[in-house]
């Protein structure tokens, strides 16, 4: 399975948070118990292995979510210093979240997009690009001016060329951890 790049990666749940506690507590009865009665029999020897074992697991999941929040984070990071490079780049730009991906075609795909600047939300049809999009991702992108002009009522699509699409990044709420999540369904772009 594919994980949603856009999604920030949790850390803390509550089952690691309860196994930790559990862990934490049996540590404390493991210890209080040997220092109150200094015997070494079977089952505090099988207690303590089974502790250290426990305690080594739990710490083991922490730190593996720990680096993958902040490969997570450094990534997201490289996309919107990439995305700010492509703004100065070309033209005229601007930024429209994918708020989601309603149906997947081999030529492209329909989603829905909010135009970021305008407040506006609307069904587009985006051609295949080469990575996949998915709900929450910020593109930037050239507006064609045939489609959306000053005055004019809004488009019932929109239309977006893959040409016009020139970066992609999580969103803001989605790096900062606030907001809601995205629906976690990708575009099949190939």
């Amino acid at each position: 399975m594919v994980s949603n790049p856009v999604i920030k990666p949790k850390v803390a749940t509550p089952a690691l948070i309860l196994a930790s506690a559990a862990v934490a507590l049996c540590a404390a009865y493991f210890l209080g118990n040997l220092a109150h009665s200094w015997s070494l029999d079977t089952a505090h020897m099988l207690g303590s292995a089974a502790e250290v074992s426990s305690a080594a697991i739990v710490g083991a999941v922490w730190l593996v979510r720990f680096r993958r929040r902040r490969a997570w984070l450094v990534e997201a990071n490289a996309k919107w210093r990439h995305f700010e490079d492509a703004r100065r780049t070309h033209g005229t730009t601007t930024e429209i979240t994918v708020l989601s991906v309603d149906a997947l075609d081999p030529t492209g795909s329909w989603i829905t997009i909010n135009w970021n600047r305008f407040g506006h939300v609307q069904p587009a049809w985006l051609e295949a690009l080469a990575e996949p999009i998915w709900a929450g991702s910020v593109l930037l992108i050239s507006p064609d001016p045939t489609q959306a002009r000053p005055g004019a009522p809004w488009p019932a699509a929109y239309f977006i060329q893959a040409s016009n699409c020139h970066a992609w990044a999580p969103s803001k709420e989605g790096m900062s951890g606030q907001g809601r999540e995205p629906r976690a369904k990708s575009m099949s772009i190939k």
